[in-house]
Parts: C-alpha cells; structure tokens; sequence
C-alpha cells in the first residue's frame, strides 16, 4: 500500500522541500507533501541549487500552507524545525505517526557565497542521511 507522507517547517522554502525531494528519489511510489505554518513566497534558489548538484530536482516546488492538509490522512507527519515542532497544528485526519527529525535552517546562514552555500550542503546532506533512516524504517 502506497505510504502517504506531509514533511512540515516554517518556512517550506528549505528543509522540508529537500526532505520532501529525497523521500521522492528514495521512493517514486510514496505520496510525499511539504507544507509550512508561515510558508514563503518561493523555493530558496539555493537549496534548488544544492539539489540540483545531485541530481534531484525541486525546482518546481511550491511553498503550501500546512491548512491545506488538516483534514487528511497521513501514514506519517514530520516536522523537520523546532517551530513547526511546537506549532504543528491539529490534524483532522488520521495520523498514523508524528515524528520530529529537526535540521538547522542553512536559509540563516552568513558568510561569503561559498560559506553559505557549503552550509546548504552540510544540511542537505544530514537531511539525506536521517530521511533515508527513515525510509528504511518505514518499509
């Protein structure tokens, strides 16, 4: 049966959207979704451009409103920031599981190009190492 998987944060312009392309790489089967509680206007061209590097392709993700999915079912809910941790809202729909697997936000980073971008790497590879933890603890 087909896993059915929302990967929240704030901003749903980071983290949640790399998470969100890994579980997709890992699994073309599972019906991933990210969504933020105060989503941003766009996808960070910088975690499009770390993505990208590896070949996996989030250019065409869309920072959503966590509101959207309240009254739907999901095998599991992830938040992948503290505050999306503590403002997960009320879920209608049945949640099989909710689970917190927290990143630091690389979008915070300062520094020069390279410093910020090496940060969105760092990231993007620890998000890569516990999503697929998680994906094989799923199945």
């Amino acid at each position: 049966m087909k896993k059915k998987i929302l990967i929240l944060c704030t901003g749903n312009s980071c983290r949640s959207q790399m998470a969100e392309g890994f579980l997709k790489s890992f699994d073309p089967e599972l019906e991933v979704y990210s969504a933020g509680t105060q989503p941003s206007s766009q996808v960070h061209p910088k975690a499009t451009q770390v993505m990208a590097e590896i070949d996996i392709d989030i250019s065409d993700g869309k920072p959503e409103n966590v509101d959207t999915y309240l009254e739907q079912s999901f095998d599991a809910v992830i938040t992948v920031c503290d505050n999306a941790k503590e403002t997960c809202p009320m879920f209608l729909g049945d949640v099989r599981e909710q689970l917190h697997i927290g990143f630091e936000d690389p979008a915070e980073a300062v520094g020069t190009e390279v410093e910020v971008l090496n940060e969105f790497r760092r990231i993007r590879d620890e998000i890569r190492k516990d999503f697929y933890q998680f994906y094989q603890q799923m199945t």
